[in-house]
């Protein structure tokens, strides 16, 4: 006697096919969610006390990176300039505009302006600006073409996978030292002959083992 009708074995068939595909599809949309801007917070500009400008300072005025991050080049972090640095200009010029009445009020008060971070790693990352600097990692391969940008946001993924792209080939980013914050510089030869020379030049390893990243 069938207990079962013969169309069993075709659903049971499909059934464990369609778990299947709904596993893998599961597992392939979380992975592109996690690689997404919604996750990592690419091409986000956040509110900030003031709507200070990259493209106008940089580009406009000609500011070098280092005028305001003036620790990038020794230390693990970039820095945030104090407000006294802002007022180095301002004490000349736009002296009574309104969007830097929190400059000047942080100024008076000895209060610091609460700048929202627009590039931020997980805590058990470990980076260091310093290091990338002294061995020919520009600005712009981090942090894009900040020169250009009203409101700063974060240009790449910051992602290990991205990070891993230059740990494992660095020879496709490294520039000459002198060209590190010149946002705009491009290779006069071939980017991988230059690299592959500048690579034995900075004495630079490719390090992928995760203890150099990760506490």
């Amino acid at each position: 006697m069938q207990i079962f009708h013969r169309s069993a074995n075709t659903l049971s068939r499909f059934s464990i096919f369609a778990v299947l595909f709904l596993a893998g599809f599961g597992l392939w949309f979380l992975y592109q969610l996690n690689q997404s801007p919604y996750a990592t917070q690419q091409r986000v500009a956040k509110e900030q006390p003031v709507p200070f400008s990259h493209e106008h300072h940089v580009s406009g005025l000609g500011i070098d990176c280092r005028y305001c991050h003036t620790s990038v080049e020794e230390s693990s972090f970039a820095g945030i300039p104090p407000t006294a640095t802002c007022m180095n200009c301002h004490r000349q010029i736009w002296t009574n505009a309104e969007m830097l009445e929190p400059v000047r009020a942080s100024l008076r008060t000895g209060e610091p302006l609460q700048w929202q971070r627009v590039h931020r790693l997980p805590e058990f990352v470990q980076f260091n600006h310093g290091i990338h600097v002294q061995k020919g990692i520009g600005c712009v391969s981090c942090h894009g073409r900040v020169d250009q940008m009203s409101l700063v946001h974060q240009d790449k993924p910051l992602t290990m996978s991205w990070c891993l792209e230059c740990h494992r080939a660095p020879e496709k980013f490294v520039r000459p030292k002198e060209h590190v914050f010149d946002m705009a510089w491009t290779p006069d030869e071939p980017q991988k002959e230059l690299g592959a020379r500048l690579v034995r030049e900075y004495n630079i390893r490719s390090k992928t083992s995760c203890s150099y990243c990760h506490y």
